[in-house]
Formats: C-alpha cells, sequence, structure tokens
C-alpha cells in the first residue's frame, strides 16, 4: 500500500514538469520579440491585459466582487 501512495504523490511533479514544458514551448517562439523595446512592451501589456481580462471575466462568472 505504501507503493501505491509513493506513486500517487508523483503526479503532482509530473504535472508540475508538464506544465513548464507547455510553458516553456509557449514562450520560447516569442523570445525574439523581447529584443525590440516597442514590441516587448506591446507583449507585455498584452500579457497584462489576457491575464485582467480572464481574472475578471472569472471573478463576473463566478459572482466575486472586483
Amino acid at each position: 500500500m505504501s507503493d501505491f501512495f509513493k506513486n500517487v504523490l508523483l503526479y503532482p511533479r509530473f504535472l508540475a514538469g508538464i506544465m513548464l514544458g507547455v510553458l516553456l514551448f509557449v514562450l520560447k517562439p516569442l523570445a525574439p520579440f523581447m529584443k525590440n523595446p516597442v514590441t516587448a512592451v506591446a507583449l507585455i501589456g498584452f500579457f497584462i491585459g489576457g491575464f485582467a481580462f480572464v481574472t475578471l471575466t472569472l471573478r463576473a462568472m463566478l459572482g466575486y466582487p472586483i
């Protein structure tokens, strides 16, 4: 039974590795845009705006106050 719990405890580490790999895979093509200051500011603004949009949308859907 202890082997079962050892195996189950490996899943969060596996999930974190998968998420990190996907994040790096997505961000790698965007690295050349960070060399130009204008596109870097636009890219960072896009990510902040996207995060704010998702956050506000989820808060509205779940009924949380802003």
